[in-house]
């Protein structure tokens, strides 16, 4: 991310040392990049529309009001509602090492045209279809998607000046939005907090899931059934609301339940753990863990003896 600001630290003044703010403004969103050189505490920014602030460098310890403090991090997001305050501690900013971070501002209409939409093509006869955008402020991390279209739109804010600037800064913000309402769709639906998604089809599909993860024998057409909808309206749907495949939400799902048994059950094959988790095949298992997580299960093991 750092070298996509290239074109911005050559042209952007510095008239503070705490939260210097540059601002880059589009049709439908307001980008403003904000850069500290020196230790501070306490710092308050607030905003009059929904916004996404994302780490670039550096480290900041964050207070917002209905989530316990956190430090905050490159690669990691926090979706904030309209005039929610946040307060930001700079533990590690200097002048030579300067925390940065950007604010994507998003016109609350174009929200709600997106949202319409997204609720239109997710809707399951009158069921999951009162998605929003996060009332409360919320803490994403390690959202690969979410972390790739923040990139991309930085870079065309800061370094695209063609007449289509705006139309693409229109389209990626549209996606943005839709992969944060799929994320917020899988928490929800995920933790069981609200109950309203929690009950409806997809929802219990979930349910099922979870409870049986060692099953061999978990299929897109044996979830249809559970569903009580045809198998390619139920893939499309489940896609849909969350943004992964029902394969690819079990494979994850039994990935992290494989990382949970290695780490505790020591001395044990991998072998065993393949099959523990209902994978039929070690080599399937071992080819899913590493696109999951970047290493085979055997690295993922010694850097926990690490």
């Amino acid at each position: 991310m750092s070298q996509l600001l290239n074109h911005h630290k050559r042209h952007r003044k510095l008239t503070t040392l705490v939260e210097n703010r540059t601002t880059y403004s589009a049709e439908y969103a307001e980008l403003n990049i904000y850069e500290t050189h020196a230790y501070a505490e306490q710092v308050a920014l607030i905003f009059d529309f929904p916004i996404i602030a994302s780490m670039l460098t550096g480290k900041k310890v964050m207070h917002i009001d209905g989530i316990p403090s956190f430090e905050f991090f490159p690669g990691e997001s926090v979706v904030m509602p309209t005039q929610k305050e946040m307060i930001i501690d700079f533990p590690l900013a200097t002048e030579h090492a300067p925390t940065q971070c950007l604010a994507l501002g998003i016109d609350a209409q174009k929200i709600n045209e997106v949202v319409e939409k997204f609720n239109h093509h997710v809707v399951i006869e009158r069921e999951n279809n009162q998605w929003q955008l996060e009332e409360a402020a919320s803490h994403l991390i390690n959202n690969t998607d979410v972390n790739h279209l923040i990139e991309r739109l930085t870079y065309t804010f800061t370094n695209n000046r063609s007449t289509s600037k705006d139309v693409l800064l229109d389209l990626m913000i549209q996606e943005l939005i839709v992969r944060l309402l799929q994320t917020k769709a899988k928490m929800a639906i995920l933790t069981n907090q609200d109950t309203v998604f929690s009950d409806t089809r997809i929802g219990s599909v979930i349910k099922f899931i979870n409870k049986n993860l060692t099953n061999k024998d978990i299929t897109v057409d044996l979830l249809a059934k559970k569903a009580y909808m045809s198998t390619s309206h139920f893939h499309k749907q489940f896609k849909n609301t969350l943004g992964i495949s029902p394969i690819d939400y079990i494979n994850s799902e039994k990935i992290k339940f494989s990382k949970k048994l290695i780490k505790e059950c020591k001395n044990a094959r991998m072998s065993e753990i393949a099959f523990k988790v209902g994978f039929n095949s070690v080599s399937y298992f071992n080819r899913q863990f590493k696109k999951m997580e970047l290493m085979t299960p055997q690295q993922f093991k010694a850097s926990i003896k690490r």
